[in-house]
């Protein structure tokens, strides 16, 4: 469908799997945006030269596919070891070979076809942006959103004001649904922390104990990281 392809401006925005589905194959490269968990998780373990490698979420065959590919399996947050949490891997070692899976940015990722593509987070927000533009002008954001108990799709203020933090820092013409998620963000990053812990998903980060992850998410601009899918696994040249 042609209508929402937002073909005709060169920053493009949309959400979750049908966003993917839509901008993948008509841009340059593709963003995912999974603020609390997924892209920090990312960040901070390419940060620290770890590979991850993103999988289905309740696929059974992850085990089978993290043997596959010489790999530990994450766990689900909370649990020992390593997660969706991104403080369990703050301190990862470098080398780290990480199969994680997640509902959201991980199908995201494994859906983005032969459009090479990044993980983008408030950490690294300006990195990811300058290293977009060196693939094209037509640039594809995609705020991952959660879910509802029913698997459909929630937006989510975080992803959102994600990707607008991302979109504040590439140039070109910029369609309306981009245009938006800049504003949020604009208008969050004064008190982008206080916000992150008021809205839905940190409210549920908070009550379970993971205020950290919050704190962590929060961090804006703070990273030089640029985590790119090669062969099925997001590492960072830098």
């Amino acid at each position: 469908m042609t209508f929402y392809n937002q073909s005709s401006f060169d920053i493009r925005c949309e959400w979750g799997k049908k966003g993917v589905e839509q901008l993948a194959p008509i841009s340059d490269v593709i963003i995912i945006v999974d603020i609390l968990s997924f892209s920090t998780c990312i960040e901070i373990a390419n940060s620290r030269k770890a590979i991850v490698f993103p999988c289905d979420w309740n696929n059974e065959s992850a085990s089978i596919f993290a043997k596959s590919v010489n790999a530990q399996l994450a766990t689900k947050r909370g649990g020992s070891g390593y997660s969706l949490s991104p403080a369990s891997l703050s301190q990862i070692p470098e080398n780290t070979r990480l199969v994680l899976p997640s509902p959201n940015g991980s199908s995201l990722s494994l859906g983005t076809g032969e459009t090479p593509t990044l993980a983008g987070c408030l950490r690294n927000c300006r990195a990811v942006a300058n290293s977009a533009t060196k693939y094209g002008r037509r640039i594809a954001v995609i705020p991952a959103g959660e879910k509802w108990e029913d698997g459909s799709l929630r937006p989510s203020f975080e992803d959102l004001i994600g990707a607008g933090a991302i979109i504040s820092y590439l140039q070109g013409s910029l369609s309306p649904d981009a245009q938006i998620a800049l504003a949020a963000y604009r208008y969050a990053q004064p008190n982008l922390k206080s916000l992150l812990k008021q809205c839905g998903s940190g409210i549920e980060l908070l009550e379970k104990g993971f205020e950290q992850d919050v704190d962590l998410a929060a961090e804006l601009d703070v990273s030089d990281c640029i985590p790119t899918l090669i062969d099925r696994a997001y590492s960072s040249p830098i």
